[in-house]
């Protein structure tokens, strides 16, 4: 039963894959992403997503929505008393309008142009990273952030950059605590309009579920080694990785 549910289709990028090596490749990418997020507020959707979408595009984004539910929890136990409360009153509204808009993207693509789509947004979420502009914390840019992110946190799970970008120049504890209690809320929409539009099934809830143990251990393993990581070049090997992975994505959407 276990074995069955974890078996990649065959919209698999890479064929059919032993169902203990899919687990063990998205066990670590999910890891990796939840020790990155816990120490500078996003990172897990950026590395899992086009990992996951290379084992197998069926998967996503609701597997990946139902895995990282958790961790913004994990923060805002520790955060929550450095949310913006503002912010979050005008960026959540504007999630809903996106998320709409993405149930629809989800159930008209088919599972290798999903996966090429999830490496566009990737390539864009890096853009957005690593723009240096600054955006000011106002109404409009909160409400522009907030639709956007929508789209993409539940078209591919990468919703974090946008609403990051607004909240770049901010402390570090604020960015966590309040892109957490974004990311919690958020992905409850997200789940809950997926489900409605029938793109969430027995497997995809599975395989979300089996992933959330590597969260939490990815949470622990970042709280402990945050101190000692230079910010600086974890975000250049955080953002080399996540390119490249977009870009296979892409090579393999195209010519695969």
């Amino acid at each position: 039963m276990f074995a069955d549910l974890l078996t990649p289709t065959d919209h698999a990028l890479f064929g059919q894959i032993d169902p203990w090596v899919f687990l063990l490749v998205a066990a670590v990418a999910v890891l990796a992403g939840a020790a990155v997020q816990s120490m500078v507020g996003l990172g897990l959707g950026l590395v899992a997503a086009p990992v996951i979408s290379f084992l197998d595009p069926t998967l996503m984004p609701g597997s990946l929505l139902i895995t990282v539910i958790v961790l913004p929890v994990l923060t805002l136990v520790q955060d929550r008393s450095h949310i913006d409360w503002r912010g979050l009153v005008w960026g959540l509204p504007a999630r809903i309008p996106g998320t709409v808009l993405a149930v629809w993207v989800v159930a008209v693509l088919e599972p290798r142009m999903l996966a090429g789509f999830v490496g566009v947004m990737v390539l864009l979420a890096v853009i957005l990273t690593v723009w240096a502009f600054k955006v000011r914390v106002t109404p409009v840019s909160l409400v522009t952030a907030g639709l956007v992110s929508g789209f993409a946190g539940t078209a591919t799970s990468v919703g974090g950059p946008p609403m990051a970008l607004v909240y770049q120049n901010e402390p570090p504890e604020r960015v966590r605590a309040t892109l957490a209690a974004f990311f919690l809320c958020g992905g409850l929409i997200s789940l809950v309009a997926l489900g409605a539009g029938g793109q969430i099934d027995t497997r995809t809830v599975a395989a979300g579920i089996v992933a959330i143990p590597f969260v939490g251990l990815g949470f622990f393993l970042g709280n402990r080694v945050r101190r000692w990581v230079d910010p600086a070049r974890l975000r250049i090997g955080l953002l080399t990785v996540v390119t490249l992975s977009a870009l296979g994505l892409l090579a393999q959407a195209v010519f695969g």
